[in-house]
């Protein structure tokens, strides 16, 4: 296949973590349900006035990144009427469909019907001149079907010539030979996509794009706690404090048998993240360095950067169970249910010497329960471990790619810094993200990355910019760092 020629760049604006889904109805008896899906809180008019408004501040044509996570495929949960062109099993009525080739193209139309508006920003921006790069993050994980690529391409609506100004990259960019684009969740072990060369894998009849743990919790547990903004991570990753406080300020209205929702769904999400997790990946020997090839030219790339890059990927979660489990708190769960069983059988032995009151199992449970509590509080979520790791290994990925900067996106938290003499920055997210379910505490800014030419035209540098209010507004490194001490 032909690659249109993407090696220089004048302008190069990097944005991220759209998280473009489908179109939440409203629901009358529970106005709190996925309100953030909601079609107000769509950030396809802010896109489309940003894009317009970017144009007029350059005469240069403009490269878009669009550096992964644009797409939110496991936020979609609707699914197609009786006469439908696959089987859909029960789990999938309940939870969104898999990631099956038919089943990923459905997902994107219903994305892209409900988001007219932005596709037509996006068109009118490609028939002036300016290119497209999708970077494919760890949500929108099934753009790695070609059927799905082509579906945008034909969505889009462009004139065959226009076609090269768009491409899609398998999970890094390189632009202008100095900035190496990611977007960052192969460093993550519960979001890494563990073989982006070869994506595919084959379970039963079908062949699917295997999903790592984070995205098989978002579609089995948080589709189905319709409270949780997924965009927030402090919305989902709470103590056992903070848990009851969201229980009895929102739940117990809402959702009282969220116990049982989350007992079910974490147990299918363990169940599902081990079981696809250690399925070969579907590849070929006698093709795979023309793959890497191919990789490697959509990038801007040397094959041995893609090799080299690859290496420097996470080790996926789900080859540590225990991991998983705690991040599941199915661990506190298997806990309780051991204390409850041993009180139980402590009470029952007792009872056979001499007669006893049930509050003596009451008493016995009791005297264990500290140590649940105990364990439950020493236990701390690595989610953000994980994702600070990206930070280590961006010296070695700038030197793999002889760049000074490294862009960023995925972990939702603007950053402008230097790390081991290397430029780093992250463009947060454009999603409906809010810290409650009523979206009143707005978590997210329209942060966006443009590199341009410095005023001698000596070589280009990076601004990390926030689009408020029609207008483009800085913002420091010092006030980066500061946000997230």
């Amino acid at each position: 296949m032909e690659i249109a020629d993407f090696s220089a760049a004048t302008d190069t604006i990097i944005i991220s973590d759209l998280h473009l889904a489908d179109a939440e109805p409203p629901h009358p008896r529970n106005p709190l349900w996925k309100r953030f899906k909601r079609k107000k809180y769509f950030i396809d008019r802010s896109f489309k006035d940003f894009l317009e408004e970017i144009q007029k501040k350059t005469q240069n044509k403009l490269e878009l990144i669009l550096n992964g996570d644009i797409f939110d495929f496991d936020s979609v949960t609707e699914i197609p009427p009786k006469k439908r062109p696959f089987r859909v099993n029960w789990l999938e009525k309940k939870c969104g469909l898999s990631s099956e080739e038919k089943k990923s193209r459905y997902k994107i139309s219903v994305i892209l019907r409900d988001h007219d508006v932005w596709i037509d920003a996006l068109r009118g921006f490609i028939l002036n001149g300016n290119r497209v790069v999708f970077v494919i993050g760890n949500h929108d994980m099934e753009l790695h079907w070609p059927g799905v690529q082509e579906d945008i391409l034909h969505t889009l609506d462009v004139p065959q010539e226009f076609r090269q100004n768009v491409r899609f990259c398998e999970w890094f960019y390189i632009s202008n030979k100095d900035t190496l684009i990611e977007h960052g969740n192969q460093y993550d072990a519960y979001c890494v996509c563990s073989n982006p060369v070869h994506p595919l894998v084959r379970e039963g009849f079908g062949v699917f794009v295997r999903l790592p743990f984070g995205n098989l919790a978002a579609r089995y547990m948080v589709n189905n706690m319709g409270l949780i903004n997924p965009h927030v991570e402090s919305n989902y990753i709470m103590g056992l404090g903070q848990w009851m406080v969201f229980f009895f300020k929102y739940f117990i209205r809402v959702q009282p048998q969220i116990a049982w929702t989350w007992f079910w769904t974490s147990g299918v999400t363990l169940f599902l993240s081990i079981g696809e997790g250690f399925l070969p990946a579907i590849k070929d020997p006698l093709t795979t360095e023309a793959r890497v090839e191919y990789i490697a030219a959509k990038a801007n790339a040397a094959p041995y950067m893609v090799r080299a890059l690859r290496e420097l990927h996470e080790h996926p979660a789900v080859f540590s169970p225990i991991k998983i489990l705690q991040e599941l708190w199915l661990d506190r769960a298997l806990l309780l249910v051991t204390l409850l069983f041993s009180s139980f059988w402590i009470f029952s032995v007792l009872n056979l010497i001499t007669p006893l009151s049930i509050y003596w199992f009451i008493g016995i449970f009791l005297v264990f329960f500290p140590f649940l509590i105990y364990y439950a509080a020493s236990v701390k979520s690595d989610v953000y471990a994980f994702q600070d790791k990206a930070i280590e290994n961006i010296p070695i990925a700038a030197q793999i790619t002889k760049v000074p900067r490294v862009i960023h996106g995925h972990t939702h938290r603007p950053i402008h810094s230097d790390v081991q003499g290397i430029e780093v920055a992250n463009t947060g997210t454009w999603s409906p993200a809010f810290k409650d379910p009523k979206c009143m505490e707005k978590y997210s800014i329209e942060c966006f990355a443009w590199i341009r030419p410095k005023a001698d035209g000596s070589s280009r540098e990076v601004k990390l910019m926030v689009w408020k209010n029609h207008g483009f507004h800085e913002i420091s490194k010092a006030a980066t760092v500061e946000a997230h001490k």
